[in-house]
């Protein structure tokens, strides 16, 4: 099968599917098929309506394996920016993205779609796995600033000619590729970051760990696919849930580890690991996290409900007639797995299209230095990088 055939064919898969849910007649979609069947003779691609984008973009969310967060997946906010034919365009359009999804805190679900790639040609490509991120740097003494989870990214990006403050939280550049030529990197506006402080209600002296986190978790570093048609420039985002945050961002020992320096603060016993230490340093953390967005006016759920909101899903999915596929080591949160409905079930992990996929690094092959590994990760919203952006990568509401 060649590449003409191959792409008419996923068409056509994805037209059926498509117009059968929104409800479009079979006549509809046959005559629909032989205009991109001509389309694709004459030009070797087609071009999607918006309506197939935007239904397309919401399958794929619906269909994302590692995303407990998928109960409103039918009111995606989709953004068509495939006409746009500039870095400085494209930057534009993310900042406007970051606007639009903030909200003033209520998070709306949202994506921005950019010009696809045409065959063996790429077409958007954001460097960022997440358009905010912040920066990682080894200092003189051996030590970490800053998440270690940034550090490739962040030699990268001062190769390219930015250069951060060396602080625990400086907001990396957005850093755009277009059309396989060179990397553009511009600065974020920090007043288009919205971070919360974290507090904890009931702890004396927990802000003086100086701990903050974003508000919106946008996935930048995945493909999006519809109908054998690939959008490397495709960010979304939901919300966060607390755990992306409480007990991975801030308490795995490869990111900001801050278990103990909380544990401390309790007064808690760490001679040993059998006082449970961690455990209860874990719980406190997330409760901050959670008590913080709160006060602060952010959307954000929690494990407990983000699973209860995912079964409410696997219903609604069984009486629409569609099987629920799941990575269930993903699916599972961080914390008190064993108290949701999801640690006792087993899911089909077969991936249905459309969907989102992880690639190579998009600078692994330009500036990769030698030795260093090419990692694809998880969930759109949090495991490995923090999350499922569509509830925020290991969260919910879409976890990227």
């Amino acid at each position: 099968m060649n590449g003409r055939t191959a792409l008419l064919a996923e068409a056509e898969l994805f037209i059926r599917k498509c117009y059968a849910e929104l409800e479009r007649t079979g006549e509809e979609a046959d005559r629909r098929i032989g205009e991109i069947a001509r389309e694709i003779e004459e030009s070797g691609t087609y071009v999607h309506t918006y309506e197939e984008l935007r239904h397309g973009a919401r399958m794929a969310w619906r269909s994302s394996n590692r995303c407990i967060g998928r109960l409103p997946w039918d009111s995606l906010h989709v953004i068509d920016r495939r006409k746009l034919s500039s870095e400085e365009e494209i930057a534009q359009a993310l900042i406007e993205h970051l606007d639009y999804a903030t909200n003033r805190g209520k998070i709306r679900p949202t994506i921005t779609i950019f010009k696809p790639d045409h065959g063996e040609r790429p077409g958007v490509r954001l460097w960022n796995e997440q358009l905010i991120r912040y920066a990682g740097y080894e200092s003189e003494n051996g030590g970490r600033i800053g998440d270690p989870a940034s550090l490739e990214f962040t030699r990268v990006c001062e190769r390219l000619g930015w250069s951060g403050a060396r602080t625990d939280f400086d907001v990396l550049p957005l850093v755009v590729q277009l059309d396989d030529g060179a990397p553009k990197w511009f600065e974020l506006p920090q007043e288009k970051v919205l971070e919360v402080e974290i507090r904890h209600p009931d702890i004396p002296g927990f802000e003086q760990l100086g701990l903050k986190w974003y508000a919106v978790p946008a996935v930048s570093g995945m493909r999006l696919e519809i109908g054998g048609l690939s959008y490397g420039g495709a960010p979304f985002n939901g919300w966060y849930m607390g755990t992306e945050i409480g007990a991975r961002n801030f308490a795995d020992e490869g990111r900001y580890n801050k278990l103990p320096a909380v544990a401390d603060l309790m007064g808690l016993d760490r001679s040993r690991r059998s006082t449970l230490w961690q455990d209860r340093a874990l719980v406190e953390l997330n409760v901050a996290v959670l008590e913080s967005y709160r006060s602060a006016g952010v959307s954000m759920i929690d494990h407990h409900t983000a699973a209860a909101q995912f079964e409410t899903f696997e219903k609604r999915e069984r009486e629409a007639g569609r099987a629920v596929t799941g990575n269930w080591a993903w699916l599972i949160p961080p914390m008190s797995p064993a108290t949701t409905h999801v640690f006792h079930k087993r899911y089909d992990n077969s991936i249905e299209k459309p969907n989102f996929f992880y690639g190579k690094k998009p600078y692994s092959a330009r500036m990769q230095e030698p030795g260093a590994s090419d990692r694809s990760s998880g969930c759109p919203v949090s495991r490995p990088s923090g999350g499922c952006p569509i509830t925020g990568a290991g969260g919910t509401g879409f976890r990227v």
